[in-house]
This record gives C-alpha cells, sequence and structure tokens, in this order.
C-alpha cells in the first residue's frame, strides 16, 4: 500500500514539474497564434520593421566631392533631413546627433553622421556651420538624387523632406533601422545606441 502511494506521490510531482515547464510554452504559442505582439521592445525610437536596405545612389558632398552612398557604409549612420534652410528644429537636430556621438566614448569612433539637403539655400550656412559638426557629412545633391534617397526614407510618418525633422539610424550594413521623431530624447537615441554597440560586431 505504501509503496502504491510512494508511486502515486512521484507520478504527481513528474506532472507537475511537467505541467511548470511546459505553460510558459504554451501561453507563449498562444499569445503568437492569437497575434499579440509586444508594444515596446525597449527602444526609445520607432524601429523600422523589417529593416530596410537603402539603394546605392551618387550624391555630391558639401565640399564639391563626388561619392556614392555605398562608399559611406561600414558605420552606425545619424542621418538629418533638411528641406530648405537648415532651421531651428534641424540645427536641434545636428547638435542632439553631434552630443550622442559624443558620448559614446571609445566607441565614437564607429559613428557617423550626415546632413542631407536638397535647397541650394541650405549651403550657405552649411559652409558657415560646418565647423561647429566636426566629422559630419553634408550631402547637398544632386537634387534629384537627393528625392530617390528621401523616398526610401519616407516612413507612414511622411517623407523626410516634409519637414518633420526626424533623426534615422542607418546599421553599418545600409539598412534603415530605426527613426526619431523631432522632439525624441537625445539621452533615449544614446542608449539605444550604446546598446546597438555592445551587442553588434558590425561597424
Amino acid at each position: 500500500m505504501s509503496e502504491s502511494v510512494n508511486q502515486f506521490g512521484a507520478r504527481r510531482k513528474i506532472l507537475l514539474l511537467a505541467t511548470l515547464f511546459a505553460l510558459p510554452v504554451v501561453v507563449a504559442y498562444g499569445l503568437y497564434f492569437t497575434g499579440w505582439r509586444p508594444t515596446s521592445f525597449g527602444n526609445h525610437g520607432e524601429l523600422v520593421q523589417p529593416a530596410r536596405p537603402i539603394a546605392d545612389v551618387a550624391l555630391i558632398l558639401l565640399d564639391g566631392k563626388a561619392v556614392r552612398l555605398s562608399e559611406l557604409r561600414g558605420k552606425w549612420t545619424l542621418i538629418a533631413f533638411s528641406a530648405a534652410e537648415c532651421l531651428r528644429p534641424c540645427e536641434s537636430n545636428l547638435v542632439k546627433m553631434r552630443q550622442v556621438i559624443a558620448a559614446q566614448g571609445k566607441e565614437a569612433g564607429r559613428i557617423q553622421s550626415m546632413l542631407i539637403v536638397k535647397d541650394a539655400r541650405a549651403r550657405d550656412w552649411l559652409n558657415y556651420a560646418i565647423k561647429d559638426y566636426p566629422g559630419m557629412r553634408a550631402v547637398v545633391g544632386p537634387p534629384e538624387a537627393v528625392d530617390v534617397l528621401a523616398r526610401q526614407f519616407t516612413l507612414p510618418a511622411g517623407s523626410p523632406l516634409d519637414n518633420l525633422n526626424r533623426i534615422y539610424l542607418v546599421d553599418p550594413l545600409g539598412n534603415l533601422m530605426m527613426s526619431y521623431p523631432a522632439d525624441a530624447d537625445g539621452n533615449g537615441i544614446r542608449k539605444d545606441l550604446a546598446r546597438l554597440l555592445r551587442v553588434s560586431r558590425i561597424g
């Protein structure tokens, strides 16, 4: 009798353990097949899903040098667009990008920043202000190429040339990964980038 009781107790313990191990799997499958997805991944920006490959395009830098976008790959890139003159929101983004990169310390060399403008009026300001943003690449055309590039960065919020004043994050392989609205907290961008640099072996 006691042996039967012991066997029953042992089976019950095994069944209980099996249930405890299986429950998370069952719950996960249930959530998956009912269409539930987490609303936050711990990012401070808006994740582009899936990551969007940015096609190569021929560009002109502020110093007149012709360059292909593919030549600028190899680093994490923070990008801002300006449709015309780089006014206060645009300039605020440039300051934000500069601070975010500097805050990465010894990892700062793995990141670059880029301002892309279409309107010739922005060039006068850039020629004057570029010294305040060391290392930043300023793309000034040609207009047709900037239009092609902007279409690739267009998200549900609109085109980057619609004065959205967003900051975009492109990975070292040339994929658009994240987007930050004009009022994004620079500290949040810093944290996202620090996390990516920590776990990534590229760039």
